[in-house]
This record gives C-alpha cells, sequence and structure tokens, in this order.
C-alpha cells in the first residue's frame, strides 16, 4: 500500500527515488550537452570570429571556392 502512494505522489507516475534518478541523468546530459556546445563554439570562434576586428575580415569564404573552382577548371 505504501508503494502505490508513494507511486502517486509525482505528477509523472515515477516513484520519488525514480524522478530523482532521472533528474540526475537529465541534469548529467544538459551539463555534458552544454560542455561540448562550449568548446564547438570557441573552435568555431577560433577557426572564423563573428565579430570582424577593425580591419574587417581578412579572408573570404569565398576565396575556397574560386580556388576549388580553379583546380577543377585545370584538371577539366
Amino acid at each position: 500500500m505504501s508503494d502505490d502512494l508513494e507511486r502517486r505522489s509525482t505528477l509523472s507516475g515515477l516513484s520519488v527515488g525514480e524522478a530523482k534518478e532521472f533528474n540526475r541523468i537529465f541534469v548529467l546530459s544538459f551539463v555534458i550537452f552544454v560542455g561540448i556546445a562550449i568548446v564547438a563554439h570557441m573552435l568555431v570562434w577560433l577557426w572564423r570570429p563573428w565579430l570582424p576586428s577593425v580591419h574587417g575580415y581578412q579572408t573570404s569564404m569565398l576565396d575556397g571556392v574560386s580556388l576549388a573552382r580553379h583546380l577543377l577548371s585545370s584538371y577539366g
């Protein structure tokens, strides 16, 4: 009978212990996701800053496209 009362005490139907375990796993997963996202954003920032310096961007993303076009035209 006490197990039935404990199970009804949460909205999800989980027992209090199960709800705490789920919460712990959810929080740990969220922290890992945020950590990976921060590292990814830092790597992208090092590769190409989102805000240009006072001199503007030094290179353009189109530079790679023109190089690829040049290489493809030399093979064809």
